[in-house]
């Protein structure tokens, strides 16, 4: 049983499309806040991403929005008429939060700024996600720039830390320059609603996702800060300081691992029945087996090469840092994942199948957070969202004659 989340009561207009902001908002739903996913007529971008089940009646939307919009409500106002703008600015006297990540400028066109919002609800967390960033933060010249998950990644320079060499910048899989400024959104919106009910005063959360990819750059924020005579470069799958420290080959696959420095190294030479190694010259230090990194490898892959993936988890598990890499299809069927419920069971409308979707990994003892129910069809609640809100049943016919709500 769900019980209700630390985000209880927490009211969220969630004016996003894509992945960055939507994901943003999830979090916040996961967390128990009542997140209204608020959509133009012709809905979110997403719906139509990803595969469907093979039963899918209704179309409704396909995996990647499921996968970013679990736990809310969903309604259609079209903010581009004088009636859609005039009820959703009504809603808006009732939330806590509002995200969006519309294009540098747009809420301002439509008449819905952050000033304007704020001069109707003083207490609103008004947060943006976009590519360069808006004004609040600092404005940047490519603030007007649009931007998706790798041109992210590019600019915010990761891109040119990952990958087997200089000449092959590689993109991260998954859409790490979407759910990284959305991670950072989510946190900056709840610390600014925690001072919010402190001071009943709302702010302006100003996210760029080219930002939160540098914040997570340690060789570029940092070690180039510290030290500006080599630009930092793709490292592969080692890292170049520590060895072993990296991925090797096994029989059935490939594995990682990790021999820390101190007393790991004795340990590790010890699981592998190769005392010798711990005081070979050349590999008895960290700065000897670094700059005989090769050589190292070679001989710890003599052990792993010879066998299997689960073998050797039972050789390294408990005791140094080590794990299969794992695909989909591994990951299933952990009993890992499963344990901590990172797996679980959600309707699909149309399909008469339960399917599977990521769960959350923040774990709260006391208000656990969770999926609780599946992405809303489009306008699905809007009806429902506008009455709590106070409009009579007049109005909402109204609206829907005159096409601004759904």
């Amino acid at each position: 049983m769900l019980f209700p989340g630390a985000l209880s009561g927490v009211r969220v207009l969630d004016v996003t499309q894509a992945y960055a902001g939507p994901f943003c908002a999830q979090l916040l739903a996961d967390q128990g806040a009542d997140v209204i996913k608020v959509e133009g007529p012709e809905g979110d971008v997403n719906r139509i991403l990803g595969p469907r089940p093979a039963d899918d009646t209704t179309r409704a939307y396909a995996a990647l929005f499921q996968h970013c919009n679990r736990n809310k409500r969903g309604i259609v106002i079209d903010l581009k008429s004088d009636a859609g703008r005039a009820a959703f600015l009504d809603l808006v006297k009732t939330a806590d939060v509002l995200i969006e990540n519309f294009r540098f400028g747009v809420m301002d066109r439509l008449g819905l700024g952050y000033e304007t919002l704020q001069a109707v609800n003083p207490r609103l967390v008004y947060t943006s996600v976009r590519g360069f960033g808006d004004k609040a933060g600092g404005l940047s010249p490519l603030a007007p720039y649009p931007a998706v998950d790798m041109t992210a990644q590019a600019y915010g320079g990761v891109m040119s830390i990952t990958g087997p060499d200089a000449n092959t910048p590689t993109k991260i899989g998954g859409g790490w320059g979407d759910t990284v400024p959305g991670l950072w959104a989510a946190f900056a919106t709840v610390t600014a609603l925690f001072e919010a009910r402190a001071s009943g005063q709302g702010q302006y959360v100003d996210i760029a996702m080219a930002d939160t990819i540098l914040a997570m750059c340690e060789g570029i924020s940092s070690f180039y800060g510290y030290d500006d005579s080599a630009v930092p470069g793709p490292t592969g799958n080692r890292l170049p300081d520590i060895v072993p420290f990296g991925t090797v080959r096994a029989k059935d696959g490939h594995v990682a691992l990790a021999v820390p420095p101190g007393r790991a190294w004795g340990v590790f030479c010890g699981l592998i029945d190769r005392p010798d190694l711990i005081e070979r010259p050349d590999f008895a230090t960290i700065p000897a087996r670094r700059q005989n990194a090769e050589a190292v490898y070679a001989e710890v892959e003599k052990f792993t090469m010879s066998r299997t993936k689960d073998e050797l988890s039972a050789v390294f598990g408990d005791q140094i840092p080590f794990s299969p890499i794992m695909d989909a299809k591994d990951i299933h069927g952990d009993s890992h994942f499963a344990a901590r419920e990172m797996l679980v069971e959600i309707d699909h409308p149309g399909s008469a199948r339960r399917l599977r979707t990521i769960g959350t990994p923040v774990k709260l003892s006391r208000t656990p957070g969770g999926v609780r129910h599946r992405a809303p069809v489009l306008g699905e609640h809007t009806d429902e969202v506008l009455t709590e809100a106070g409009f009579d049943a007049e109005r909402v016919a109204a609206l829907r004659a005159s096409g601004a709500i759904r």
